[in-house]
């Protein structure tokens, strides 16, 4: 199995397979960084494979000695050689004897390696990022003290799917029943039992969480009590309120050029109209007016129906788009926001990373709103018009 290489753009071991390249020489590992969101393959890590009838010999005692290593632990495991296909450098030529048996022996090792830190022995590797990662859980679950159930119980998942039904029939938004819904099954996989008040307290006191992110599991957790008929003593958290970060339009704007063509023109909206992320992600094009360069929101979370005027490269970036979601400009309804938001995270790393600049990590979809805001009433200064 082949190793996991090092981003060439910021160094990070974190990354994913991310398809194959297939050229000429034959298919090439594509990877992703998790770390910063770049993609990337090397020519030298194209599989090719062995000719098989010219190496006979180095094959099979390659073969033999993996077998004989791996049947004190792993006797299942019967590699076969009619299927085998190992990667290879481009530079390896007509695959010379030495350099062919050390390369094997290498990704067999490796491939033996991985099967045993899978079997519960420790890494072989402590600098590998699965150690990181495993490590980081680790640290994750003794701060959170016991866990409940990973999965959840049949009669659970009914009780919820419920609960969400009455939240819908008494007017919620979906947003709003999804977050409810997610923060009692995460306080459930942490050791809650939802028909004790003060097991859902006790489990809330102890997540190294932020005031508002417990303030929110209270309320998911009063509204379900109130769907089961029931009351209790909440506990009170009350969420601190902090003035939002104000990026300059410098910044902005490089981190709208340095975006793909569909986030790049999501967040030319956001800047010139000031919209909600869910607004925009709702647009269609019968709101667009090109010939007068005008965009009509539909509103959401109770605000009222506003109509912007656009630059003309707002209308450009738009109308360069492929109209591939029907009615919709940027998503299908079924599609979710924060799907969307992912990729955004993924591509503000990278820009990050690329013009040194930590202070676009700071940007969010909402970031553009506030700073429409500021704009619009350092123009007029008025809080009314605002």
């Amino acid at each position: 199995m082949e190793k996991a290489p090092a981003c060439p753009q910021c160094g990070s071991r974190r990354v994913w397979r991310d398809g194959l390249r297939y050229t000429r020489n034959g298919a090439i590992q594509r990877w992703l960084c998790r770390n910063c969101g770049y993609r990337f393959s090397f020519s030298s890590h194209s599989h090719v494979k062995l000719n098989v009838k010219s190496q006979p010999s180095k094959l099979s005692e390659a073969m033999e000695n993996l077998a004989e290593a791996d049947s004190v632990n792993f006797p299942a495991f019967k590699p076969s050689l009619k299927k085998a296909s190992f990667p290879f450098r481009e530079d390896v030529g007509a695959h010379d004897f030495t350099n062919a048996e050390k390369d094997i022996n290498s990704l067999l090792l490796h491939s033996r390696e991985r099967r045993v830190s899978v079997a519960g022995s420790k890494p072989a590797s402590k600098n590998s990022a699965k150690a990181l990662v495993a490590l980081s859980k680790e640290i994750e679950k003794e701060a959170m003290g016991p866990r409940g159930p990973t999965k959840l119980s049949e009669n659970l998942k009914s009780e919820l799917f419920n609960f969400a039904w009455w939240l819908r029939k008494n007017g919620l938004k979906e947003t709003t029943i999804e977050s409810k819904v997610k923060l009692l099954k995460v306080l459930v996989r942490r050791g809650a039992n939802l028909a004790e008040p003060e097991s859902v307290k006790l489990v809330i006191a102890k997540q190294n969480w932020s005031e508002g992110r417990k303030e929110n599991a209270v309320d998911a957790y009063t509204s379900f009590l109130s769907f089961k008929g029931m009351e209790w003593n909440p506990p009170r958290y009350r969420r601190v309120k902090k003035l939002p970060f104000i990026p300059t339009e410098q910044e902005l704007d490089q981190l709208i050029a340095g975006c793909s063509q569909r986030m790049a023109c999501f967040l030319q909206l956001l800047k010139e109209t000031g919209a909600r992320a869910g607004e925009a992600w709702r647009l269609k094009w019968e709101d667009v007016d090109t010939a007068t360069r005008t965009i009509r929101i539909t509103p959401e979370k109770g605000s009222e129906p506003r109509i912007f005027h656009i630059s003309q490269k707002l209308v450009a970036m738009l109308e360069s788009l492929p109209k591939k979601y029907g009615e919709y400009v940027f998503a299908t309804p079924n599609m979710k926001l924060r799907h969307h938001a992912n990729h955004f995270s993924m591509q503000r790393k990278r820009l990050a990373q690329k013009l040194k600049n930590p202070r676009l990590l700071r940007i969010h979809f909402h970031t553009f709103r506030h700073w429409k805001a500021t704009m619009e009433y350092a123009r007029t200064r008025d809080i009314i018009h605002v």
